[in-house]
């Protein structure tokens, strides 16, 4: 039966007389069909990857692209003057992650897919997700994400397991969903909650009753750790996540008769950052139960686990106190305290290698080095920081150990599905091998001289922006114009990430345009991402942006040149028709800081031009591309660990030493910008730029400046920035999830 008559035998009319709505459900029905017609993929091995987050993005589009399928059903509807795109916006998005973590664990999932591997993801069913991002005032306001409602993407299974939680028992219920991948594959992503969670109990925002753990245990990803009561309502959903993947685990095991001694031949598990480090003493004391010895159990284990390290700073490398996993979890405190015991032994009491520290703190990334058989990092530098730096000690003795897997993105929802139109022309000049081995988008070389390609590209670019420019504005009331440049800085809030920066450009930009010195073009800046509901600072920052934003567009001096946009709750959805409309990719991570970035890949896949630090994945970027086809500013990883060492940087020196930066910083609590904000707030966040700046924004500012004007005014030559479009393209296949997928298969897990 053709795909028309089915769609029309789940209506029950014709096409063109049915809904958007009834055709989505339609749609959904069929997809969720053909998704069954698939079997699951086997093999003797097993992967499990467990991650707090797995950012998925909507599922419609991509799963009728891996059915390969997409083109057939746009036709059809085209046919029928029905929009595909606005049928699959109908579909809820799952709020499953935050940022490039999540979204790095959903194309590994399309990837494990794709290349027919054995392997399945296990996370938790966040009713709320992270949250809903509002702006009141300028600033940011959490509401809850209430996605789960009428989203079908979600299955419920009949698996069910008891897990112990400060001395009492819950009973888990677990959800699947489906991950199909490029023409072949079909895995699951396994989701478990509770049923006694009640969402009415959230009130005011965000806020619940953090104590009442039956009723909000799987309410949101990442509740506030701000005080005890957050951090223990962390480690029970840590736990839970864990205890259910374990007993998962074990009970697959069973099922297909292999013995547990033999874990490690069958099992491959990926510990996805420090969140799920519990799942090595909960295994032991599950293999313990069956009979094992400690020393017999940690040995399996540690043949069984990989361990993917993502970050360098110290906030995000968890550390619980003792006490409160002993209050949470106390069934793991005998396991923890014989492996850090094991450890003190074997090391001779060094303290950069202890599981538990004088303070009593329990580091979950040492538990994770000792206890597995790999640790990777997620980018060539990172990688090098881990072992010349922050993990010295571990790399001396596992040196081993210790390598690199350079993340990497799904193209199939980063090209295929978010930028069709350069998808199918793509296809035209190469063909559409580069779909299953994406290094062949190198021959798109053969056309750097051809100008008719070259303005093709072009003119896709503008398509994208003019496509973006009415999504925006048909959003959230934002009129974009499509021929100013599009720089685009699109990530979680976070100091590190430098948003601040960016800022601090746009008022230096502000002052020029007021002093009569202006822009060739005009020039959009946007931003998107959410500061934890904790992080002040991370807020202070938005709140800036926002405010500049709004002074800038009640200035008919300054905005037809210059435009600022902060997008609210930014998602999948937005990035998907963002990314193919950027034109310069804002990576200005303080160099050391970011382990990888996945943005600067989508951003270089679809044609944008990476305005960053060598820091992360951008260094891979830069040998790739050639020095000609990027630009780069600040100090190196290097300089800034000096710095950070000898204690050799002090932003008030900045702040007095330069003109420039001196106005920019005043210009925060200036009169005609604090009108339109808070001052209290602006100054919190200019007195920290000052006195403190952790993460060096006044280091970097007038280099960023600098080369931010030259990347401005090189986009006025046309030529040349076209040849920097295409070789970006063209350079990008190294960054395929598939191409990280396999060197995890390859290296670590070792499936059949």
């Amino acid at each position: 039966m053709n795909i028309e008559t089915k769609l029309t035998s789940f209506l029950g009319k014709e096409i063109k007389d049915a809904t958007k709505k009834e055709l989505y459900d339609a749609l959904r029905n069929y997809v969720y069909e053909q998704i069954q017609d698939r079997p699951l993929t086997v093999g003797e091995k097993k992967l499990y990857y467990i991650s707090a987050e797995f950012l998925t993005g909507k599922q419609l589009g991509k799963n009728l692209i891996n059915l390969g399928i997409y083109e057939e059903v746009n036709t059809l509807l085209d046919k029928n003057n029905i929009s595909l795109s606005e049928v699959e916006a109908l579909e809820p998005e799952p709020s499953l992650g935050n940022g490039g973590l999540g979204r790095l664990a959903a194309c590994f999932l399309d990837s494990i897919a794709t290349l027919d591997m054995n392997g399945d993801g296990i996370g938790l069913l966040y009713h709320f997700g992270l949250f809903k991002q509002e702006f009141q005032n300028n600033k940011q306001f959490e509401t809850p994400d209430a996605w789960l409602k009428d989203n079908a993407a979600i299955h419920k299974t009949n698996i069910s397991f008891p897990v112990s939680l400060a001395g009492e028992t819950y009973q888990s219920v677990m959800y699947d969903f489906d991950v199909i991948g490029y023409k072949k594959g079909h895995t699951k992503l396994h989701l478990f909650d509770l049923e006694s969670v009640d969402e009415s109990i959230v009130k005011d925002g965000i806020r619940f009753d953090k104590k009442d753990i039956k009723k909000n245990l799987t309410l949101f990803l990442y509740p506030d750790d701000s005080d005890k009561d957050g951090q223990l309502l962390r480690i029970y959903q840590q736990y839970f996540m864990v205890s259910n993947a374990a007993q998962l685990i074990l009970q697959e095991q069973k099922q297909l008769g292999h013995s547990l001694r033999d874990l490690d031949k069958y099992v491959a598990i990926q510990i996805n950052d420090t969140h799920p480090s519990m799942i090595i003493p909960e295994l032991i004391r599950l293999l313990m139960l069956e009979g094992m010895t400690m020393k017999e159990a940690a040995d399996i284990i540690t043949n069984t686990c990989g361990y993917t390290n993502h970050t360098i700073l110290s906030e995000a490398l968890e550390k619980w106190p003792l006490e409160y996993l002993n209050e949470v979890v106390p069934q793991l405190i005998p396991i923890i305290n014989g492996l850090d015991f094991a450890t003190v032994c074997a090391y001779h009491n060094n303290p950069h290698l202890s599981i538990i520290d004088k303070e009593h703190r329990v580091h979950m990334a040492s538990l994770d080095i000792h206890y597995s058989h790999s640790t990777n990092g997620v980018a060539n530098l990172h990688t090098e920081i881990l072992k010349n730096q922050e993990l010295r000690s571990f790399f001396k003795n596992y040196p081993y150990r210790f390598n690199n897997k350079t993340n990497g993105i799904s193209f199939r929802r980063w090209l295929m599905h978010s930028n069709p139109e350069l998808s199918s022309y793509i296809d035209e000049l190469i063909g559409e091998t580069w779909k299953e081995n994406p290094y062949e988008l190198e021959r798109l070389f053969y056309f750097y001289n051809d100008e008719g390609v070259l303005n093709r590209l072009e003119q896709i670019k503008y398509n994208n922006k003019v496509r973006f420019a009415n999504y925006i504005k048909e959003k959230e009331g934002i009129e974009i114009d499509p021929n100013s440049i599009i720089c685009a800085q699109i990530k979680r809030m976070h100091e590190y990430k430098r948003q601040q920066m960016n800022a601090l450009w746009i008022i230096y930009e502000y002052l020029k345009i007021k002093q009569g010195i202006l822009p060739p073009r005009p020039i959009t800046i946007i931003f998107g991402g959410k500061a934890a509901p904790a992080y002040i600072m991370a807020k202070n920052i938005i709140h800036l942006i926002l405010t500049l934003e709004e002074l800038i567009e009640k200035d008919p001096e300054v905005n037809k040149w210059l435009k600022v946009v902060m997008i609210k709750n930014y998602n999948v959805e937005v990035a998907e028709k963002l990314i193919p409309a950027c034109d310069i990719s804002e990576q200005i991570s303080l160099a050391s800081k970011e382990a990888s970035g996945t943005g600067n890949m989508k951003f270089m896949l679809n044609g944008a031009v990476t305005l960053g630090t060598l820091d992360g994945a951008n260094v891979e970027i830069r040998d790739l591309v050639g020095q000609d086809n990027i630009y780069i500013f600040g100090r190196n990883s290097q300089e800034v660990i000096n710095l950070y060492n000898t204690n050799g940087y002090h932003s008030i020196d900045f702040y007095n030493g330069s003109e420039s930066i001196h106005r920019s910083v005043d210009f925060i609590t200036s009169e005609e910008l604090s009108k339109h904000g808070d001052y209290t707030l602006l100054k919190e966040l200019q007195d920290n730029l000052k006195n403190k700046d952790w993460f060096m924004t006044l280091l970097d500012l007038e280099s960023y400046c600098g080369v931010k004007e030259v990347a401005i005014y090189d986009y006025e030559n046309r030529e040349k920035w076209k040849r920097m479009m295409l070789s970006n393209i063209a350079r990008a296949g190294f960054f395929s999830s598939d191409r990280t997928i396999y060197e995890y298969n390859n290296d670590i897990w070792h499936l059949k």
